[in-house]
């Protein structure tokens, strides 16, 4: 099974780091409110990172890793995945 460590950005611009098989189904869940309770009242949520890893340990480890870098880090990561992104749309 496939496991995806992925960040949202909250409305006032917080981030939340998280794992799921299924990321469209946990986002849709995060905005219903029914996900992390430290997002209510931050809603909606916009997934702005994922990344794939092939077993649940791997992504709770990474998961873990990311939870403890700072906002600044992340940032950095969230702009270098959004700029690759962009360029496999050309």
């Amino acid at each position: 099974m496939v496991w995806f460590v992925y960040i949202v950005s909250a409305s006032d611009a917080s981030l939340y780091t998280g794992i799921t098989t299924d990321i469209l189904k946990r986002i849709a869940q995060h905005n219903r409110g029914k996900g992390a309770k430290s997002l209510l009242g931050k809603l909606p949520v916009r997934l702005v990172y994922k990344e794939q890893h092939q077993s649940k340990s791997s992504a709770l480890k990474r998961e873990y890793e990311l939870k403890t870098w700072s906002r600044e880090k992340k940032q950095l990561l969230i702009h270098q995945f959004i700029d690759r992104s962009q360029s496999n749309l050309v």
